[in-house]
């Protein structure tokens, strides 16, 4: 980069928020081009604040990925996990603000409650490949721009992604200018370790659905490297007996092709082979378990 594209280049902090389940991990692997968040339809799958990076000649975006703020639950982990979105705001150059087009409901207006005033706010309407009647669409874009005032509203579909250049638009005229943070072929600021992890865990949820609920983690006991080869010890943390059983499923077949999938997920992030165990262990209460929140980096 020429010292006069480094003078004018614009860096900065970009905070995805939202309530669960609305898609912001799946914008922000759209964002960055592949996967470093993990995606499920299961409400609250993101428990850390996750960079993605995404640097273009002129700009370098760092997404920061938050978990979905809580309304309902109020366990422990559910108390550390809205304090880390508060600390996300506080600390960005700007704001995404994620609603699902067509839905206002109460948990996104207690979202929009936590909205700084002093930092652009985009609001980005996400999945309006769903949207079937344009008329409703634009009074209910009416109805949300009434809550607050955002700098922009900016219509996408993360899925397909369907505008995001505009998305991209909007955000790089609010970062500031500065030299980049990372190296233009960074895209996460995850370890190896901390991502086997959260795919093991999107797995669970994928393959699992509705029987498992949102209180499952993984630990990675142990993460070796051979060369290009990553030997891999990992368990999963349930709550209930009822829980180790379906995760484990008939024969130990759904365990099976939840560690199938992660491994093939793992060597295509890592670029390399993995040879990977995973165990399933009973953990009662684990969530309002301070100490094992601490070990698990959910403190």
């Amino acid at each position: 980069m020429n010292e006069n594209a480094q003078s004018n280049f614009r860096c900065g902090l970009v905070a995805i928020v939202g309530r669960p389940n609305v898609g912001k991990s799946t914008l922000l692997n759209k964002l960055v081009g592949q996967k470093v968040s993990i995606t499920s339809r299961k409400a609250q799958t993101t428990r850390h604040r996750v960079m993605g990076i995404r640097t273009d000649e002129g700009a370098q975006f760092v997404f920061v990925d938050t978990p979905g703020f809580q309304t309902r639950h109020t366990s422990t982990m559910n108390r550390a996990m809205n304090k880390r979105v508060r600390e996300t705001l506080a600390d960005t150059d700007v704001v995404m603000m994620l609603v699902e087009a067509g839905r206002l409901t109460r948990e996104d207006r207690q979202v929009m409650e936590l909205l700084p005033t002093d930092r652009p706010v985009i609001l980005v309407v996400n999945k309006i490949d769903y949207v079937k009647d344009k008329a409703a669409f634009m009074a209910y874009l009416q109805e949300v721009a009434a809550v607050r005032a955002f700098t922009e509203i900016v219509p996408v579909s993360a899925k397909n992604a369907h505008n995001l250049d505009e998305l991209l638009k909007a955000l790089r005229l609010h970062l500031p200018e500065n030299p980049p943070l990372f190296d233009q072929d960074d895209v996460t600021d995850q370890t190896e370790r901390q991502l086997a992890a959260e795919l093991i865990r999107e797995k669970v949820f994928r393959l699992c659905g509705e029987e498992i609920p949102y209180a499952v983690a993984v630990q990675i006991d142990k993460f070796e490297e051979e060369g290009n080869l990553r030997r891999i010890f990992a368990t999963i943390l349930v709550d209930r007996d009822s829980h180790k059983a379906i995760v484990i499923g008939k024969g130990g077949e759904k365990l099976k092709t939840i560690s199938t999938q992660a491994r093939q997920d793992m060597e295509r992030a890592f670029d390399g082979k993995v040879y990977l165990e995973v165990w399933v262990k009973v953990k009662g209460g684990w969530a309002d378990d301070v100490r094992v929140l601490k070990s698990l980096g959910l403190d």
